[in-house]
């Protein structure tokens, strides 16, 4: 009997669905060769029925509306003349080209399995086992597991239906965090201002470490897997690359316990895009990969065949990035994370399902005085300050308000959101919550100026100025902000955020929120669940020794225990006087002639008042007026 219309819609709607239950990590090394279809299939009856399924199930049919409305777009573009958005996406295209830096050597390494293989070193039986870390949720699976279709960001209970064996351990942050330090030890030697992308992968530039050592990046690169793995006895696999969005691309052919090198050459680096599908680009998620393909872009050799459509159905940031994508660019910079600015402070918490009004307010009130921990350590202040929750429906909510001033205490933070809370409950009575967030953005720095900067004086480092770790939440930007001095202005200044993190966040966030969502439905919460997401200043390259400090007699200041520099500090410290008597000069001038003269006349005479002597080279020259 054939099945109506309406059937075959449904057929089709919870294929996509089916897909869409096969979670972010879809991609994860050690899915090749698994049936997904089978795994799908499990997902799919194991979760019908359930809240998280619902949810899922609205998601998917509010994208495949979506996406038809992007398709009756895309057929009345094409009705159109779009030679001059040709144009437009060529010109666009030849400017990317002149930027094309294959000068550098940026590496991504990734450690295999990672929390799984540190369980390993303590219980070396479950080598040879499928096992996996994690509560309620998988963390990590070993490869073992993997094989099964067990992968991270899977719920427990249906990964034990895909692999009845699957033995399941208890996160253990401490001992990760020492391992993934003892990394870090090592990769140090190779770039010192390497980038944490987790707490288990990490950029380098290697650029100048191969120059220096007269060494080829492959090899170098091998150097450093093994002296991880005789260190630390983890393995980790890594790419090779002109750039750190190929790089990433590339520590995923050969894992574990691999890596693979592309050619820092235009023509190789074209060939390897054109085939490359979509979602191995680190920033497609599973939502935009949809949508590319319904459109006709499976691989990002596609793009170039539909670039004059790509601005008008996705936006403009979407099109610059799908270019890049095309081209195989990205970026070459690699720099702490915490030199990132930061965009945003926020703290959040999932628990079983509350009601209770006073239950809400006292988890609102909590939550205000962990933000307010978070905006003291990062020394920020929040102009607009953002409520977050999630019903037990799944369906997730946000309000905002500006304040009228920065806050950061927790008092002003459940002030200024118990409005917004109020309000959420009279627009959903009876409303139960699971997850509860609040967030400051537009962040002002509470860091003061050292106005003695100017004269080139030294600050003692304090407490402060330690690079705190990020605090656990969702962060989009998830990186955090330091303040880079330079030797002439005392103002703060940030890197640049580039454009491709912006993506690769966006595709975290993804993840992050499959994760809690799975949690939610598995009733075992992970309250430390972001632990991998945070940021911890780099190891300092060789031996710390403590640095010693000599305190001036004339302005008290501690200075470098130097004793060029400290005689020079103290001559410049002397010297305050007679910039004194200069704007002293100046100033009586200035009042005594009715008609000033120029500028440059007016410091040639007080040159030839001193008696023509040259400056002194070890002043600094200053400029008043």
């Amino acid at each position: 009997m054939a099945e109506s219309p309406a059937e075959e819609k449904t057929v089709v709607e919870h294929e996509t669905l089916k897909y869409s239950l096969l979670g972010p990590s879809l991609t994860k090394s050690g899915q090749d060769n698994v049936d997904q279809q089978k795994v799908s299939e499990i997902i799919y009856n194991a979760s019908k029925g359930s809240k998280y399924f619902n949810n899922e199930e609205a998601r998917d049919k509010n994208l495949t509306q979506k996406i038809e409305r992007i398709l009756e777009k895309k057929a009345q573009l094409e009705k159109l003349d779009l030679a001059s958005d040709r144009r437009k996406a060529d010109e666009y295209i030849a400017e990317l080209e002149l930027s094309r830096d294959l000068s550098q050597v940026v590496v991504h390494i990734d450690c295999d399995a990672f929390y799984a293989a540190v369980e390993e070193l303590d219980r070396p039986g479950l080598k040879d086992v499928p096992f996996a870390v994690g509560g309620g949720v998988l963390t990590t699976c070993n490869y073992h597991a993997r094989k099964f279709g067990c992968r991270s960001g899977m719920a427990g209970f249906v990964a034990k239906k895909l692999c009845p064996e699957l033995i399941m351990l208890k996160l253990n942050f401490d001992k990760y965090t020492a391992k993934a330090q003892e990394v870090r030890e090592i990769i140090v030697d190779y770039d010192p201002r390497f980038e944490s992308a987790s707490i288990d992968e990490a950029y380098l530039n290697i650029t100048e470490y191969c120059r220096r050592n007269n060494i080829e990046p492959e090899e170098a690169v091998e150097q450093l897997r093994r002296e991880v793995h005789e260190k630390t006895k983890i393995t980790i696999s890594a790419g090779i690359a002109a750039n750190a969005k190929l790089a990433k691309i590339c520590s995923n052919k050969n894992k574990p316990n691999g890596q693979f090198s592309l050619p820092r050459d235009r023509n190789a680096i074209m060939a390897f895009m054109r085939d490359l599908p979509t979602r191995k680009v680190n920033g497609v998620g599973r939502v935009f990969e949809r949508e590319l393909d319904a459109v006709g872009v499976k691989t990002c050799g596609d793009i170039y065949q539909y670039r004059q459509y790509l601005a008008k159905l996705f936006g403009d940031k979407a099109f610059a990035y799908l270019m890049q994508c095309y081209l195989g660019l990205g970026r070459t910079t690699v720099q702490p994370a915490e030199e990132y600015e930061r965009k945003s402070v926020g703290t959040e918490s999932t628990f079983g399902e509350m009601s209770n009004t006073a239950e809400l307010r006292d988890k609102l009130l909590a939550t205000a005085q962990e933000l307010e921990k978070d905006m003291v350590r990062t020394q920020f202040k929040g102009r607009t300050i953002c409520l977050k929750v999630k019903l037990h429906t799944f369906e997730v909510f946000t309000r905002q308000v500006i304040p009228p001033k920065a806050i950061y205490l927790a008092h002003d933070l459940y002030k200024y959101s118990l409005p917004m809370l109020s309000k959420l409950e009279q627009e959903f009575p009876g409303m139960k919550l699971r997850l509860m967030g609040l967030r400051c953005t537009h962040l002002v720095s509470m860091k003061k100026p050292d106005t003695m900067a100017f004269f080139g004086f030294k600050r003692k480092p304090t407490s402060l100025d330690a690079i705190e770790s990020d605090s656990p939440s969702t962060d989009t930007s998830k990186r955090k902000a330091s303040t880079l001095s330079t030797p002439d202005s005392n103002e703060e200044q940030w890197e640049s955020w580039p454009d491709e993190l912006l993506f690769e966040d966006a595709e975290r966030q993804e993840r992050e929120d499959e994760m809690q969502e799975l949690e939610t439905l598995s009733q075992e919460i992970d309250k430390r669940r972001h632990h991998g997401k945070e940021i911890v200043p780099n190891p300092k390259k060789g031996e710390e020794v403590e640095e010693e400090w000599w305190d001036c007699p004339i302005c008290g200041r501690p200075q470098s225990a130097s004793e060029k520099a400290f005689n020079e500090h103290i001559d410049l410290c002397l010297s305050r006087q007679t910039i004194r008597d200069v704007v002293q000069e100046t100033t009586e001038s200035k009042s005594t002639d009715s008609t000033p003269a120029p500028k440059k006349a007016r410091l040639g005479n007080e040159k030839k008042e001193r008696g023509g002597l040259p400056g002194d080279p070890k002043q600094r020259r200053l400029c008043f007026g």
